[in-house]
């Protein structure tokens, strides 16, 4: 007679273990969301993600180019740009920086917003934190060396990236930027940030033809430093950055 009242006590205790085990997964999601800019909860673990596209209604998008290699392209994607007046956003090696000083200070005036691409082009990654800081300190001086302005943004060669990276550079103050393919040019929306390279094959051809197509669909281009939030955001789990309130 009393086996019935047993298994309701269980059923009970399971129900409330439940209960338990969800508002703890919901206080845990909490916690990452709102701990640090990077902070994405994946399987258990606390990953951090870089800024790969800004949550942004207005149209306002980014081109940027990766400075390593040469210069042979250069002068007809600056032109480019001034012909559809659009202001773009650079990232630049040291040694790239060091050997076209020049380049840097005509990239600066002409207004666009430059980044450090690193010290060496390393997979920073493998790097330690101490590492790290020094890649990005050495090639951020030599930057401001060129412009007087000081850098924040901050792009990991070859798209490697792990947490000591992001959490590192995010303590020394710069906001770590990827992208999207320049290939997949029918999924930009509001907020994407597009990769291309200085020094690419084709790139200085390609330029004016997507400035052109994507200005004739209502985009606006701005450098990445003011499309970006500066705080009180987070990034979700496609590394796409949202202001806070959008979390509510």
């Amino acid at each position: 007679m009393a086996k019935p009242a047993f298994t309701a006590t269980v059923k009970l205790k399971t129900i409330l273990l439940s209960l338990i085990a969800v508002v703890t997964l919901a206080a845990l999601l909490l916690a990452v969301y709102f701990t640090g800019a990077y902070a994405v909860f994946y399987g258990g673990t606390n990953r951090r993600i870089p800024i790969y596209s800004v949550e942004r209604e207005d149209k306002y998008i980014s081109i940027t180019f990766d400075c390593a290699w040469g210069t042979e392209h250069t002068d007809a994607i600056l032109q480019a740009l001034s012909d559809y007046n659009v202001k773009a956003t650079f990232f630049m090696v040291e040694f790239w920086t060091e050997k076209y000083s020049l380049y840097v200070e005509r990239i600066y005036e002409a207004g666009h917003s430059i980044g450090t691409h690193s010290k060496t082009h390393s997979y920073m990654s493998k790097l330690s934190a101490d590492e790290i800081r020094a890649e990005l300190a050495c090639s951020s001086a030599a930057i401001t060396a060129v412009t007087g302005a000081p850098v924040e943004l901050f792009r990991a060669p070859y798209g490697d990236y792990d947490n000591e990276l992001i959490k590192t550079a995010e303590e020394e103050g710069y906001y770590t930027i990827q992208w999207i393919s320049m290939r997949v040019i029918n999924r930009v929306q509001s907020g994407s940030i597009i990769l291309m390279h200085n020094n690419g094959l084709h790139t200085a051809e390609a330029v004016p033809v997507i400035l052109k197509e994507l200005i004739s669909r209502g985009y606006t281009f701005v450098p990445v430093d003011q499309l970006i939030y500066r705080d009180n955001y987070y990034i979700d789990s496609n590394g796409r950055q949202q202001p806070a309130e959008q979390a509510a």
